[in-house]
């Protein structure tokens, strides 16, 4: 969809002449000779960004920028000076103008800059919207989103939240897998009795065994009374095992017995005590490749894999990210007492832009830091850290899907242009700007990609 731009300009052949350049880049043109016939039809127009002159008889580029901050600051203006008038410049943009630019001027560089505020304002859009989303949300931390993924995720646990078969979630470290255990449990008919949580890798492995089934009295050495392990305290729960890829191989029988029969055995006990859990495991690890590897056994393995639950991580999740953000945003906000209540668009741009290694987990260790730090209302590029806001996209290198296979140039191109274009939720306005290519150009590119 092309960009509406309103020129404004009391000379008609400098109108003409914007006219056809900017409709030749992409823009969709409209122009008017005062600064008060735009102000008609912007009362009943919407326009993507406005270009102004200032100097022009009646009301002056000035002054129509102030109107349009009072009465339509979600539309940008760009002016238009002459060389050397640079206090008239700073005047414009006091009053409320996106950028300016000088006479003689450049057309590509025009189309850059309208390019640029356009940009700006939908980002601004989408910050807004987010924020909104956030606060009507009842959904909690690494839930929250409206991407694609993220409602194929929120249908399952729909799903299944009451159903008793096991549940495997995986995904990359910090996607928030142990809050799909806590939505499951929350949502489903188990609700009223305990989730209990265990991290498999946390726990030393001599000591898991006994932490899980528990143990009699003098069982072994330091056992000075009867300890009631974590399936017996989860009956009637839930019991979330947390890095079930890392349980030892010894152990994975009785874990599987525990799951078959409904019942545990404590360490030094005679006899089995039934328990009734509903177990949902986790895990970052492959455990197709365990299992061929020997690592991790088949038939545990199936016996947890009943409904599997995928979590994709942040940087596949567009727009999502500035829906977290703000809710972080608003927790921390909060509980510091200050007044902050939002992203600035450059803010926006930086965090749909890093690729999130370290996923939701660093994304609110980002945010929790950049309101601690923060001194104005939105947070600003300055309260980032030094790794996010100096980062740039052309530090990520595309591997082929074949790790030996070694692609040509353009194919490399190809496919980083592509998996940006699906991570920022097919928005190809943030997506040119985070390869950092004018629309026009990503618009050829794809076009040639058939995409």
């Amino acid at each position: 969809m092309s960009e509406r731009v309103l020129i404004v300009d009391d000379d008609r052949s400098e109108c003409e002449l914007l006219d056809v350049a900017l409709g030749r880049r992409g823009f969709e043109p409209t122009w008017r000779t005062s600064a008060s016939a735009a102000l008609d039809l912007i009362a009943v127009e919407d326009f993507d960004v406005v270009l102004t002159d200032l100097n022009m008889p009646g009301m002056s580029g000035v002054t129509l920028c102030e109107r349009l901050a009072a009465n339509r600051p979600d539309m940008p203006v760009v002016v238009v000076t002459a060389f050397g008038s640079f206090e008239t410049a700073v005047a414009a943009m006091r009053a409320g103008a996106y950028d300016f630019i000088t006479k003689p001027f450049d057309v590509e560089m025009v189309g850059l800059t309208l390019h640029r505020a356009v940009q700006q304002r939908t980002l601004r859009e989408e910050v807004k919207r987010l924020r909104t989303l956030v606060a009507q949300s009842q959904r909690v931390d690494e839930l929250l989103g409206d991407s694609e993924v993220m409602q194929r995720v929120h249908e399952l646990i729909g799903e299944i939240a009451d159903s008793e078969a096991p549940v495997l979630v995986t995904g990359e470290t910090g996607t928030g897998k142990e809050v799909v255990a806590r939505a499951l449990h929350r949502c489903g008919r188990r609700r009223d009795r305990r989730l209990v949580a265990v991290n498999c890798a946390a726990i030393p492995e001599p000591l898991l065994e006994s932490e899980l089934f528990g143990h009699m009295r003098g069982a072994f050495t330091d056992a000075h009374a009867q300890h009631k392990g974590l399936f017996l305290q989860a009956s009637g729960g839930t019991l979330f095992l947390d890095e079930i890829g890392t349980m030892p191989l010894e152990l994975q029988p009785k874990l599987l017995r525990a799951l078959e029969e409904g019942a545990v055995r404590p360490v030094g006990a005679d006899r089995e005590v039934p328990c009734d859990v509903r177990i949902v495991a986790a895990t970052n690890r492959d455990l197709h490749a365990a299992v061929d590897d020997g690592t991790f056994r088949s038939d545990l393995f199936f016996r947890i894999n009943v409904i599997h639950i995928e979590l994709p991580p942040l940087r596949a999740r567009g727009n999502d990210i500035l829906v977290l953000a703000q809710h972080f945003l608003d927790r921390y906000a909060t509980k510091a007492s200050k007044r902050v209540t939002g992203l600035s668009a450059t803010v926006a741009e930086r965090l749909l832009s890093y690729p999130w290694a370290g996923n939701v987990r660093e994304l609110q260790n980002c945010i929790q830091r950049a309101v601690a730090l923060a001194r104005h209302e939105s947070l600003v590029v300055e309260d980032l850290p030094v790794r996010i806001r100096d980062y740039s996209s052309a530090h990520v290198i595309v591997a082929s899907d074949n790790p030996t296979e070694l692609a040509p140039l353009e194919e490399v191109e190809r496919r980083y242009i592509l998996r940006v274009l699906e991570a920022v939720g097919g928005n190809k306005s943030l997506a040119a700007q985070v390869l950092g290519l004018d629309r026009k150009t990503l618009y050829r590119k794809l076009d040639r990609y058939k995409a």
